[in-house]
């Protein structure tokens, strides 16, 4: 009787969406001049209704046997390309569909096709979800094809369903004090995580690392070391490479040392999926993750997603709908920010709207259906990163009224998963988290009129250009858009920040956040403050007395890693000796601990700039056209937060705050194993997964001898 029971509300459905879809056609004909159902002599009602259900019926055939066929054979096609082609291959298929109708009676002009297949492709999707709403099962199955999962879906471990499984959702960017923000009042900007902070889950915020950026945090988050990771792009003077954090190539090299360093495959490395990462936490699972972009072959599965999530006709026009709904929001709010004359104010031109929509649209809908995939087929732990608040915030500022829409939006995403959840073969904790917060400020080229780049030059005596540079934004958003599209990577000498190249005898100069690095390609390992107060007499000083500038890390040879302020101040890390006003002072407890660790990393640049910080607003000065930034210290980007199931274990004892994301790891590792049985092997499937790993190109082979030293 179930199964009887299962085949006629199935056979309902199909039938509600093909009445659905007839009296859609019908509508369509009534209202576009340029498509009609009725020979040209004209037709009774009955025949043009019959005619209609004949086209709806042909067109929901063809899209559901002809469309999957279609978007594997575009799989090599870019995401970002097959998701504006969504129109026109559903346009093709209705005017196919057409074509079927006996005596020519459904005709339409191809424009017309296009807007036809797109209404009907909406109007069947939202009765499917109405429907699946009202039964549980019929609910279950939508979300497995909302996922693309048919063909992944398993039965749970071998320990058994009743084993918890844990999902761990970034939300990239959003600080401890925004979110807090967030949940209050009786109207909630996040409906669904106020509901969890009020019952059910516990709050806590952390403090990054000096770097408080997604490479450095994620990496840490998910491999258990960010060890020599100083900020987002960095100069390596043994390698003459620079290592941007979400080049795919960079990504793999850093996961690779990361592996190394710990003797370990990653926190997912137990029946794991990685879902928009960085990196993949050592999972077989992957979709949409950084550090396996670059590779190509059959084994290559970050890219299935797309393919998993756009094989659905009705995902895929809902996706592209709201992509192009998108791009016009941006160019709204854009224009309208420069009406009001609101400052802080960075440029939103150029390719920004179409990588904006990419991360708060393409990337969200892809990622979310990947995850309630994962759920469904009872995966044991998910992590997936949700980076639109973080690219839109960049642009407009962390607490601006258009990065807090995205809020709203990452709510519903979160709500969805939850609901899901409900659906799978076992129970799930949920834990929210995020890599870092983000500051706010006015970018430092706009409050002061020159580049850091510029201001380096100065205190070397070089020539400065009289109009400064822009930098681009780097945010997440742009190279996994690139990654999606297939494009190269992009050159180390195309960012105008760099004073010169590698290999020059003049300075470089690289941007992450509020955090500049300067280095000198010419000289062999870390200048001494010494040998640059030779070269450069005026340097140092120009660069500490800016009031732009919080403090700068140099390392000295007699006294070893030295801060230096304004006036003179300065504070020896070593002895804890100031001289002075200490320059950390402004940028809170534990700043000299996070200065200290990075100050040890074999690649920390020759000259470590940390930007201005208000202490009472948390203003900061990006380095970078950002105004909402992160990658050094001050304000609320160094705050991000740890949102737990009250069931699990507290974080740290007595309420202390955990410093920096490798303590965050081992504490996702032991929620994990507080799972029945054990779930992370740390000795044959950690070498397993190391022997599986090789350098990408444009790295040189590790030195045994400096992964001895690191060990």
């Amino acid at each position: 009787m179930p199964r009887w029971k299962a085949l006629s509300g199935a056979l309902f459905r199909v039938l509600a969406v093909w009445l659905v879809s007839s009296l859609t056609l019908l509508a369509l004909a009534a209202l576009l001049p340029d498509f009609r159902l009725q020979s040209p002599g004209g037709d009774s009602l009955t025949r043009t209704a019959v005619t209609a259900a004949l086209g709806a019926g042909a067109f929901g055939l063809l899209s559901a046997l002809v469309w999957p066929v279609l978007v594997r054979a575009l799989l090599l096609v870019p995401a970002l390309v097959l998701g504006l082609l969504v129109f026109f291959l559903n346009g093709s298929l209705l005017l196919l569909a057409l074509d079927l109708i006996p005596e020519g009676r459904g005709q339409a002009a191809p424009e017309t096709a296009v807007i036809v297949a797109a209404v009907m492709s909406a109007a069947s999707s939202a009765t499917s979800a109405f429907l699946a709403v009202r039964n549980d099962e019929a609910y279950h199955r939508r979300l497995v094809r909302l996922a693309g999962r048919r063909r992944g879906r398993r039965a749970g471990p071998a320990r058994g369903p009743a084993s918890p499984g844990t999902v761990f959702l970034q939300l990239d960017g959003v600080g401890h004090d925004l979110l807090c923000e967030a949940v209050r009042g009786e109207q909630p900007l996040m409906p669904t995580v106020a509901r969890w902070t009020g019952a059910g889950h516990r709050l806590t915020p952390w403090r990054t690392d000096w770097s408080s950026q997604t490479g450095a945090s994620q990496l840490a988050l998910l491999h258990g070391s960010n060890e020599d990771v100083p900020a987002f792009r960095w100069y390596e003077k043994d390698t003459r490479t620079v290592v941007v954090s979400n080049r795919p190539s960079s990504a793999a090299e850093l996961q690779r040392r990361a592996i190394e360093r710990t003797g370990d495959g990653g926190l997912l490395a137990y029946d794991g999926a990685s879902r928009g990462n960085l990196f993949s936490g050592g999972a077989d699972q992957v979709a949409l993750v950084m550090s396996v972009a670059a590779r190509r072959g059959r084994y290559n599965r970050s890219r299935a997603g797309y393919f998993a999530y756009f094989s659905d006709p009705a995902n895929a026009t809902r996706t592209a709908v709201s992509f192009a709904a998108e791009v016009v929001r941006e160019l709204v709010q854009s224009l309208r920010t420069r009406f009001r004359r609101e400052l802080p104010r960075v440029t939103r031109g150029g390719l920004y709207p179409v990588i904006r929509a990419f991360a708060t649209v393409v990337e969200r809908d892809v990622v979310v259906a990947a995850v309630i995939g994962d759920l469904l087929a009872g995966r044991t732990a998910i992590y997936a990163d949700l980076v639109a608040y973080d690219e839109v915030a960049h642009h407009s500022g962390p607490a601006h009224r258009d990065a807090l829409q995205v809020l709203r939006s990452l709510d519903r995403a979160i709500a969805l998963i939850a609901r899901a959840a409900r659906h799978a073969p076992r129970p799930y904790r949920i834990v929210l988290l995020s890599d870092h917060g983000q500051s706010h400020g006015p970018t430092f080229l706009e409050r002061y009129g020159l580049s850091l780049g510029d201001l380096v030059r100065a205190g070397c005596g070089l020539p400065v250009p009289r109009r400064a540079g822009r930098t681009p934004s780097g945010a997440e958003a742009r190279e996994a858009a690139r990654a999606a599209l297939h494009r190269p990577e992009e050159a180390a000498g195309q960012r105008p920040e760099r004073t010169a190249g590698p290999g020059s005898s003049q300075p470089l100069v690289l941007a992450s956040g509020n955090l500049g690095l300067v280095s000198f390609p010419d000289v062999p390992g870390r200048i001494t403050r010494e040998e640059l107060d030779r070269r450069h007499p005026a340097l140092l000083s120009t660069l500490a007395n800016h009031p732009g500038i919080g403090f700068l890390l140099v390392r000295s040879a007699v006294h070893g890693p030295v801060v230096l302020g304004p006036a003179g101040a300065e504070h020896h890390l070593d002895t804890g000796r100031l001289i002075g006003a200490d320059p950390l002072a402004p940028f809170g407890d534990g700043a000299a601990d996070a200065v200290r660790r990075t100050d040890r990393f074999p690649h920390a640049a020759d000259i470590m700039v940390n930007s201005a910080c208000d202490p009472k607003t948390g203003a900061v000065h990006a380095f970078e056209e950002q105004i909402g930034s992160h990658g050094g210290l001050g304000g609320a980007q160094s705050r991000p937060f740890l949102l737990w199931p009250a069931e699990l274990t507290p974080p740290a004892p007595d309420g202390a705050t955990l410093t920096g994301a490798e303590q965050v790891h081992r504490v996702l590792r032991r929620w994990l194993g507080e799972a029945e049985g054990p779930q992370l092997p740390l000795g044959p499937a950690a070498d397993e997964l190391r022997r599986g790993v090789r350098p990408p190109e444009g790295f040189p082979p590790p030195d045994p001898a400096a992964q001895d030293e690191s060990r």
